[in-house]
């Protein structure tokens, strides 16, 4: 037998259902398409492929008829959001519903592209157990999710409209941002208002400085001087109403987030093991999350690790491992991919917020930045967050514990360290005599 020949172990029984049935999602449709043994002839399958509407009427009679049928899984097609109700109704009825990406089960060159093939292939794989279902939160997790992304995207305007307010007095020569960390606080904001109220004396406008910008006064004349006339008043003022309205909404979201996240009794009961903190407060004992961020990723991820075995198994969903290709002798690492869009930006930010710590996590940042880049860094960062998260969520007593800033120098073998420094000063052509320090 040839030495070379490894033996793989997948850690995978093969699964093969006998009542299946899958449905390949459209917005005003579905295609079902089911497959149950023959009821005379041995290891024959009956497969039936119909149509259903996407009403809540209709779901709820295919569930009742699935039920009937003793379908043991049901596969949906993850398509656009026209999944939702085939997922939740048929769930509610008590089935096991199994939600795949379409991307990963129709790769297939050459098969021939049809609803009703579709939906066949779907169920063939359901049957043999070749498909992994895709992260679906339960309901109370679902219900906090839509408010955090929504704050998130209405952040993301108001940024946005402060952007565009920026760009017109760039346009009208007024440089306040060259001067001020941020036009929009209470001095910033105060000079806005003035200059659409007609103010266009450089004088006047440094006066309203407020606090640490009364120093600045000189150089905010110099900034405030400029051509701004009516129409940069009125657009000006438009995108402060829009600033102003979006600030009001984002802030009603967030109360809403407070109280739905207070009413999650696995979010806010404090672990016996952890002394008396919360989910909320342990999380927050990671360097760089704070209350918003922990909300966040409360929401995207959830309380209950069951959907991920490993830490290494949410890091996987996440798109923050990446991915080794191996051609041939060859072997690299290729990107993480794109993952979950709010829980990647929610982390980014907070290992750009950990970097900038004397922490274990920020020294990491540092010795990696040197060596990989920047991005690469961070990316790293990210990931060993979320790997602490993983692990605090899945043990109710864990607490974080912070290795130290000096975690590597502790490391570091002073002996073996000494001798390759002799060996290197040996090599330059230098004889070197250690003296120990008393």
């Amino acid at each position: 037998m040839d030495p070379n020949i490894d033996e793989v172990d997948v850690n995978e029984q093969e699964e093969r259902l006998e009542r299946v049935a899958a449905i390949d999602v459209a917005k005003a449709s579905g295609k079902v398409c089911t497959r149950v043994p023959h009821a005379s002839v041995e290891r024959r399958r009956v497969t039936k492929v119909w149509d259903v509407a996407t009403t809540t009427n209709a779901l709820m009679n295919l569930g009742d008829e699935l039920v009937e049928m003793g379908i043991e899984r049901v596969v949906v097609e993850s398509t656009s959001d026209y999944w939702r109700p085939f997922f939740y109704l048929l769930e509610a009825r008590g089935l096991v519903v199994w939600l795949v990406n379409a991307r990963d089960v129709k790769n297939v060159p050459g098969r021939p592209k049809t609803d009703k093939l579709d939906a066949v292939w779907l169920a063939k794989l359901n049957e043999r157990g070749m498909l992994r279902p895709s992260f679906v939160p339960p309901k109370e997790i679902r219900q906090l999710r839509d408010y955090t992304r929504l704050r998130s995207e209405l952040t993301e305007e108001r940024s946005r409209h402060k952007q565009r307010i920026e760009k017109l007095l760039e346009d009208s020569l007024i440089k306040l941002s060259t001067v001020a960390t941020d036009i929009f606080g209470k001095s910033g904001r105060a000079m806005l208002e003035a200059l659409i109220a007609g103010e266009r004396d450089p004088d006047a406008l440094a006066e309203l400085a407020l606090g640490k910008m009364r120093p600045k006064r000189t150089a905010l004349k110099e900034a405030l001087t400029g051509r701004f006339d009516a129409h940069h008043a009125e657009l000006i003022r438009m995108l402060l109403e829009q600033i102003d309205g979006l600030s009001a909404k984002i802030d009603q979201l967030t109360a809403r987030v407070d109280q739905l996240v207070g009413e999650l009794p696995e979010a806010q009961t404090p672990s016996e093991g952890g002394a008396g903190l919360s989910v909320l407060d342990r999380l927050g004992e990671v360097p760089g999350i704070g209350p918003r961020a922990a909300q966040v990723i409360i929401a995207e991820i959830g309380l209950d690790m069951a959907q991920f075995p490993t830490a290494a198994h949410l890091v996987s969903w996440a798109k923050l491992s990446p991915r080794t290709i191996q051609s041939g002798l060859r072997s690299h690492s290729g990107r993480v991919g794109k993952g979950n869009p709010y829980l990647k930006g929610v982390l980014g930010e907070v290992a750009s917020a950990a970097a900038r710590t004397d922490t274990f996590l920020g020294q990491r940042y540092r010795r990696l930045l040197r060596r990989r880049g920047r991005q690469r860094a961070l990316v790293a960062i990210a990931r060993s967050i979320l790997v602490v998260i993983w692990h605090l969520l899945a043990d109710p007593s864990a607490r974080f514990i912070d290795l130290g800033w000096d975690f590597y120098d502790r490391k570091i073998d002073i002996n073996r360290r000494t001798a390759n420094l002799v060996r290197q000063l040996h090599a330059l052509g230098h004889q070197v005599t250690l003296t120990p320090v008393p």
